[in-house]
């Protein structure tokens, strides 16, 4: 199993273990804004080599 198909997955339990304590859409929310604002805090090289990477791992 890949790195990003366990980060994935950790993501989505603690999405899950959340629900019950803050509700379905601030998880939501949670789950989808925390790694969007991880990828905009990077600098336009760190995404370029990001978006390379990611391209190679897929057969482009």
């Amino acid at each position: 199993m890949s790195n990003g198909a366990k980060i994935a997955i950790g993501g989505v339990v603690a999405a899950v273990i959340l629900i019950p304590f803050i509700g379905f859409w601030w998880s939501l929310l949670i789950l989808v804004g925390v790694p969007a604002v991880g990828y905009l805090m990077l600098d336009p090289a760190q995404r370029r080599r990001l978006r390379k990477v990611g391209r190679k791992e897929i057969g482009r």
